[in-house]
Formats: C-alpha cells, sequence, structure tokens
C-alpha cells in the first residue's frame, strides 16, 4: 500500500491521541508536526516518532512531501489554518467543529474547491463501526420510525479562566465542544428539524455552561439534546421507535468498551463492539482511501453535512444568545 505522509498541526491533548492512532493506521506514515512553539514541536516528533518538527505553521506546508495535514488547533484557528493549507495545495482534515460559524465553512469549503483540494470535517463518530451500525439499523426500518431521541454530552471541568474550555477568546463553552455531538447524532439519525429551542446557562464571561436543546420534527417527533463542561452525564443516545428501542451505552460518541442495547418485542440484546486504539483511525483510513481516488469531498462526511451541521448550531446560538467576535 502506498504510504499517506500526514502533518499534524497542533499538540494538544486530542493531536496526542490522532498520532498514537496514525501510527497503528496501515498506509499511514507520521511525517511532520507543526506548533507556534519549537519546543513543543519537538517533544511532540519524538515522543511520536514523526520525522520532521516545525515551529511555524507556514513552514510546515511549503514541505511538498507532507500530502495531508490533521488541524487539531482551537476551533477559532480552524478556518485561518484550513485556508492556510489550501492555499499550499495541501489536503486538510479539520478538527470538528469544523469552524466557528456558518460563513467561515462556506468560505472554506469554496476555497478548497477553487484550489481543487481534498477538504474534510474530522468527525470521527460517524466513521465508527457502532455508529454505522446504529444508523443501519435505525434507517433499515425494523424498528419503525423515530418517535424521539435523548442524548446528552456532559463533562465535569474545572472552572479556570486559562483553560480552552472557559475562555471565550478561544471558542469556550460546551456546545461547540461537545454539545456538536448530540446535535450531530439527531441530524444523521432524523434530519434537519422543523422547529429549534434552547436554553443555556451562561458564564460570567458569556460562555455556555449548559446548554438544552430540543429539536421538534413533522408528526411532533422530538429530539431532546444536553450538552454541559460543568455537569458529568452519562453521554448516551436513547432512540425510541414504533417496534422498539436502541440505545447507544456511555460514551455514545466514542469506540472505547461501547455497547448498544436494543429491545424489541419484549426481548432485549446487547451487542458490544471491540476496542480499537481511540477509533480515530477509521476516518484517517477514509480520508487516504478518497485521497487514492482523487476525490476532492468526503462520500461520508459530505460538504452538504458540515454546513448542515454548523447551521444548527448557530441557530442554537442564537436561541441561547452566545456570540463570538
Amino acid at each position: 500500500m502506498h504510504n499517506t505522509n500526514w502533518a499534524i498541526l497542533g499538540c494538544g491533548h486530542i493531536a496526542h491521541k490522532f498520532a498514537e492512532d496514525l501510527l497503528a493506521t496501515e498506509g499511514a506514515t507520521l511525517y511532520a508536526v507543526g506548533s507556534r512553539h519549537l519546543e513543543k514541536a519537538e517533544n511532540f516528533k519524538q515522543q511520536h516518532n514523526a520525522h520532521k518538527a516545525y515551529a511555524s505553521y507556514e513552514e510546515l506546508v511549503k514541505d511538498p512531501e507532507v500530502a495531508i495535514v490533521y488541524i487539531a488547533t482551537p476551533h477559532v484557528f480552524h478556518k485561518e489554518v484550513t485556508m492556510l493549507c489550501l492555499d499550499h495545495g495541501k489536503a486538510v482534515l479539520c478538527e470538528k467543529p469544523f469552524a466557528m460559524n456558518h460563513k467561515e465553512v462556506e468560505a472554506m469549503i469554496a476555497f478548497a474547491k477553487a484550489k481543487q483540494t481534498f477538504l474534510m470535517e474530522a468527525l470521527w463518530t460517524y466513521f465508527l463501526p457502532h455508529y454505522q451500525f446504529t444508523l443501519q439499523t435505525v434507517h433499515a426500518g425494523e424498528l419503525g420510525a423515530i418517535k424521539s431521541i435523548k442524548a446528552d454530552f456532559g463533562i465535569d471541568v474545572p472552572k479556570d479562566p486559562t483553560h480552552r474550555l472557559y475562555n471565550k477568546s478561544l471558542g469556550g463553552g460546551s456546545l461547540l465542544d461537545v454539545g456538536i455531538y448530540p446535535v450531530f447524532a439527531a441530524m444523521t439519525l432524523t434530519g434537519i428539524p422543523e422547529k429549534i429551542e434552547a436554553k443555556a446557562t451562561l458564564d460570567t464571561n458569556e460562555i455556555d455552561l449548559n446548554c438544552e436543546i430540543e429539536f421538534t420534527y413533522a408528526n411532533q417527533v422530538k429530539a431532546h439534546l444536553f450538552s454541559a463542561i460543568d455537569t458529568k452525564t452519562a453521554t448516551t443516545c436513547h432512540i425510541e421507535l414504533e417496534k422498539g428501542t436502541l440505545v447507544i451505552n456511555s460514551r455514545f460518541h466514542d469506540p472505547a468498551g461501547i455497547s448498544i442495547t436494543i429491545t424489541k418485542n419484549g426481548s432485549t440484546e446487547t451487542i458490544n463492539f471491540p476496542d480499537s486504539v481511540h477509533g480515530y483511525h477509521y476516518e484517517i483510513l477514509h480520508c487516504q482511501e478518497m485521497l487514492a481516488q482523487g476525490r476532492k469531498e468526503s462520500t461520508i462526511m459530505t460538504f452538504e453535512k458540515s454546513i448542515q451541521l454548523i447551521t444548527l448550531l448557530d441557530t442554537i446560538r442564537k436561541e441561547i444568545g452566545l456570540v463570538y467576535e
């Protein structure tokens, strides 16, 4: 198999997990890492056996050996860094949320099309076997139509103004960071709602500590969604259907030790899914497949899906009064 030279921009927690999966993925090479600080890049390079470390993003994207860049910076920088990579002809896998708002996402997609360069939002859950199984099971129709969805994602992060999640200038708050997962689940399971209602608890620096969301669909089908950075929740996805229920047990967005419980005709079955390293290798393999086929857009996490998702997030932000500069 032809090896794909990957680069990682940003050296935070998720970048380390992604690098570990990258090293375990067939056909993938961790070629380079870039940071605004050379020491961070060098440490990351040594820890994960990357070939090169760069002290600036600009230096990295000029390296002709880099085929695709995984962007793991805080999301306020996603558009800027994505545009830099695309401008130098580098394929891009950009961590979720794709950007801060619909306008930024539209600009990124338009630029990728103009440059005829691959671009995809890294919403890893979409590629995980248990989530693909859920979509196939629900959409096959054997359990009937969806009656309701309940999904949550809450973490309890000690309040610290220097922490990314409490820093508004870095896009802090629950909705864009963890709330995106319940919203994504409802969107991929039931589509675009006819009505959106939401309320949130805002911190003194006007980021959402928690957010309650209700989607209403045709025939009064509802999705009840919740996110938080000040409260730990079970982080499950409960789907009630006409002929049974399907529950993705904790933590529904993550492959580690995940199981799905299906109840139908009075009987219950629990299906366990095998652990993986972290679960990022599924989207890594997909990107490599897209590049090998010469595609400029994912066949799974399409541009349309990313636009739909950011539009929902924008609408929720407007409902709760969450405004970023």
